[in-house]
């Protein structure tokens, strides 16, 4: 028996056989297999068979897992909305005045102070009512100066520039190395000024014609003005900013007595006798100076938010400061003494202590709770010891009285 791998001989001779003859007829006949052939279609069909039944198998339980994570993913979407929450913005606040800072940003400047003079022809000054905090100091002849100081807004117009005093000092020191620009001053005044953290801009100097303002109608020494934005423009590379001298809230401390400050008297002499009075519909306190209102070179009133009142030790020192003989008055700055606040309507009275010129001073409520002020400028007042501060309180409120009409009566008649 032939091997089943062998192949059949070929048929001999020049004539086909009949199924070579059909074979060749249609060319899609089968064509004659040996037994391995015949097998190998039969296995490899089983085979293939199940490859394509596996393939299926998977790609269904791919298909059914792939729905489900899309079907989970969808409703966790859905069970869970995207909400988007408005983180809000801290408001930052002006170091010398507690207000917002212009475009929430506090100017990246040094505060900048200027000596005004608050003698008769020295009035009616310019810039006070945008100037974050005012100084008054005594001086001699009875009189009074000022030091308006400026940082988180500038004015077109501050004066008129007057000399320096021993005093400015103390109020210099604590202002974190400020411009001061001031017209001059003796020599003894000029020296402590060069050795204070003060950036020293004297406008009687040499090289500073183009921070000063001559207006018409003013004549010297009562002439010489300026503005801010030049003085700034003097140290452009200078963008430290003050540190703050007080503690802000909007509201009074709790204790304070509603009505009990409507207005301060602090007679510095008969020249230079000032009243702060408290205006409800602007919520600020208003100036009058010698018995008439306070009015600047704009036509409006002096005005202040907070009304701040320290009483400081005072004496008179060796300096000569004009032609008449006035020698210098000189203020005790460091230590402690008696301070009223007034703000809102109501005043404060306590303690302020300061250990260092460099140092703000701090104050204290008569309980010895913190004295804050209220958002917005300030006048500081230096008054000397033995000067009788007085502050008015509001009138109590009157309980109206009512009258109870009598009781008629019929007369009685006989019968």
């Amino acid at each position: 028996m032939p091997d089943d791998d062998s192949t059949p001989p070929e048929p001999t001779g020049g004539g086909a056989s009949a199924s070579g003859s059909d074979a060749a007829a249609d060319p899609e006949a089968p064509s004659i297999l040996t037994h391995k052939e015949l097998r190998a279609p039969s296995e490899g069909s089983s085979l293939t068979k199940w490859y394509v039944l596996g393939g299926a198998v998977v790609l269904l339980i791919a298909g059914g897992v792939t729905a489900v994570l899309l079907g989970g993913s969808t409703a966790a979407t859905k069970a869970v909305p995207t909400t988007t929450t408005a983180v809000p913005v801290p408001v930052v606040t002006c170091p010398l005045t507690g207000t917002p800072a212009p475009g929430n940003v506090v100017p990246p400047r040094p505060a900048l102070a200027t000596k005004i003079g608050n003698f008769t022809d020295d009035r009616p000054s310019a810039g006070l009512n945008q100037a974050d905090i005012v100084f008054e100091e005594p001086v001699e002849g009875s009189y009074t100066r000022l030091v308006a100081v400026f940082h988180c807004q500038g004015a077109n117009l501050v004066g008129d520039l007057r000399s320096a005093r021993e005093p400015d000092i103390a109020i210099l020191s604590q202002l974190s190395n400020p411009l001061f620009v001031h017209a001059g001053g003796i020599d003894p005044v000029l020296n402590l000024i060069a050795n204070a953290p003060v950036q020293d801009r004297n406008v009687l100097g040499s090289g500073l014609g183009s921070i000063t303002i001559h207006p018409s109608g003013r004549y010297a020494p009562y002439a010489t003005f300026t503005a801010t934005a030049p003085v700034w423009a003097l140290t452009p590379s200078d963008t430290s900013p003050p540190a703050p001298l007080f503690t802000f809230t909007p509201a009074p401390p709790a204790t304070s007595v509603p009505g009990s400050g409507i207005a301060v008297h602090v007679p510095f002499s008969t020249e230079a006798d000032v009243t702060w009075t408290w205006n409800p519909p602007r919520s600020s306190y208003l100036r009058t100076y010698s018995g008439a209102p306070d009015k600047l070179l704009d036509g409006t009133q002096t005005s202040a938010a907070n009304v701040v009142v320290m009483t400081v030790p005072t004496f008179i020192g060796p300096w000569v400061e004009n032609s008449g003989g006035g020698r210098e008055v000189e203020v005790t700055a460091t230590g402690s003494g008696p301070v009223v606040v007034l703000r809102d309507g109501v005043a404060i009275t306590g303690t302020w202590n300061r250990a260092s010129l460099t140092q703000p001073a701090t104050l204290a409520a008569t309980d010895g709770t913190p004295i804050t002020l209220h958002p917005g400028n300030t006048w500081e007042e230096l008054a000397p010891q033995g000067i009788p501060v007085t502050t008015t309180a509001a009138p109590p409120p009157t309980t109206p009285t009512t009258t109870v009409p009598a009781k008629r009566t019929t007369p009685t008649t006989k019968a």
